[in-house]
């Protein structure tokens, strides 16, 4: 399945060690867009984890897995993130991009047009 949404929140990076040796993982929050947006919680494992894209504001396209478990009769649902790569431009790309076209526009105010 396929996700693109914008990073909302980084949860610290946990690690440890088990049965298949040493693990990490990231968990982040993401925002989906549209009239009812939605927050999504998605576990990035191991090597997946690249913190170049992993910057607040960043839209991000997400494959992931599905997957839930049961525990002590009730269940538990992981979306697991198997490749994340940028999508489009960053919040703070576009907020430097629209301040960069105002001063252009602010510099042409005086070209003799009376409107």
């Amino acid at each position: 399945m396929q996700l693109t949404a914008k990073l909302i929140q980084l949860l610290p990076i946990q690690s440890g060690s088990g049965k298949n040796g040493e693990w990490k993982k990231q968990d982040i929050i993401v925002e989906t867009d549209g009239q009812y947006s939605k927050k999504i919680f998605v576990s990035i494992w191991g090597d997946k984890i690249n913190d170049s894209h992993l910057q607040i504001g960043n839209n991000l396209k997400i494959d992931f897995d599905i997957e839930s478990r049961e525990y002590n009769n009730k269940w538990y649902t992981d979306i697991k993130a198997w490749k994340i790569e940028l999508s489009g431009t960053s919040t703070k790309e576009l907020i430097e991009e629209e301040g960069s076209m105002n001063m252009e526009i602010n510099s042409h105010e005086d070209d003799g047009l009376p409107f």
